[in-house]
């Protein structure tokens, strides 16, 4: 299948042939229509479509711009040299996958014929299917999605390196296949594939924003988040500390600066996601789901449980559970 994407793709399109024929710059009105260089879906998209490819176009420097929907880049071929945000240089390698929110601004470097990537132009409300995939919250996810949708966020952008995620890899030549084919269910087709890509992310996190140049605390982000994810129970910032050889002072800061809340908070916010999810899934009783999420002191629990969901875990349970 790869390379018959690589057959579609890799062919001179009516805007790189202009280039080699001497119009060095890129053809903007097939852009945009504004001023400022904002990428606009409804030229790409469909009357009713939340999702599209277009190859990327080469052979001259793609010049500095945003979109106003989340665009996802991937190579399949070669090499692609893009500068997010004006100041971070990615290389980006066969199997990269580079996610920008709608206030990310890049610039792509000339690329060579045999240098093959592809947009994806993605509306945000495409993603409200892949993510109700997920079988539970968790703050990990939490931050992946922030990343995509929140106006002001950590990071715009989402670089990840999925050729060492072999499930991803294949995901993504899944999507790309649908989108050229036009089969039938595509749509449903894509928005599972999509789902089953976050929950691959969920668990590969040690992968997103690798070697980019700002790398260090986002790395040291995801490294904590993924801790609070296994060690929900009766994690501590002590152990986290020790294993990364950062004080805790400075995760304690790091935490607060990018999510809003200390360690204690998430944690806790893990812990109850988690009982949510046994109330939802399981007979447990309420006493053995606190027990089984390292609460203690019931009357502490069933509190947070109200502040953060409105009634008590029974009453949650009565109104959610999918067991019937």
């Amino acid at each position: 299948m790869k390379d018959k994407i690589i057959e579609y793709l890799g062919q001179i399109t009516e805007e790189e042939q202009a280039i080699l024929d001497g119009n060095r710059t890129v053809q903007r009105e097939l852009y945009t229509s504004e001023h400022e260089f904002v990428v606009d879906s409804n030229k790409f998209l469909a009357q009713g479509k939340f999702i599209d490819i277009r190859p990327h176009t080469r052979f001259t420097h793609f010049p500095l711009h945003r979109h106003n929907y989340i665009e996802m880049l991937y190579v399949i071929q070669g090499q692609l040299i893009t500068i997010v945000n004006g100041t971070d240089r990615i290389s980006m390698s066969p199997g990269d996958i580079l996610f920008l929110n709608q206030h990310a601004s890049h610039e792509i470097l000339p690329a060579r014929s045999q240098d093959i990537a592809v947009n994806f132009i993605i509306l945000p409300e495409f993603f409200r299917y892949p993510v109700s995939m997920m079988d539970r919250e968790n703050v990990l996810m939490d931050f992946i999605l922030s990343s995509l949708s929140d106006p002001d966020p950590v990071s715009s952008y989402l670089y990840i390196q999925a050729k060492q995620i072999l499930p991803v890899e294949n995901l993504m030549e899944n999507m790309i296949w649908t989108l050229v084919d036009r089969t039938s269910a595509s749509h449903t087709i894509l928005q599972v594939s999509m789902g089953l890509i976050f929950l691959n992310l969920s668990r590969y996190a040690q992968f997103i924003n690798q070697n980019t140049p700002d790398s260090s605390d986002t790395n040291l982000l995801f490294f904590i988040l993924n801790y609070i994810e296994q060690h929900y129970r009766d994690g501590n910032l002590q152990s986290i500390a020790e294993s990364s050889g950062y004080p805790v002072y400075y995760l304690s800061r790091l935490l607060k600066r990018h999510t809003g809340l200390n360690f204690k908070e998430l944690l806790q916010k893990r812990k109850l996601q988690q009982a949510v999810y046994l109330l939802e899934h399981t007979i447990l009783s309420v006493e053995l789901i606190m027990e089984r999420i390292g609460y203690e002191n019931s009357s502490y629990f069933y509190r947070k449980f109200r502040a953060q969901y409105g009634c008590s875990p029974t009453e949650y349970r009565k109104r959610h559970s999918v067991i019937t």
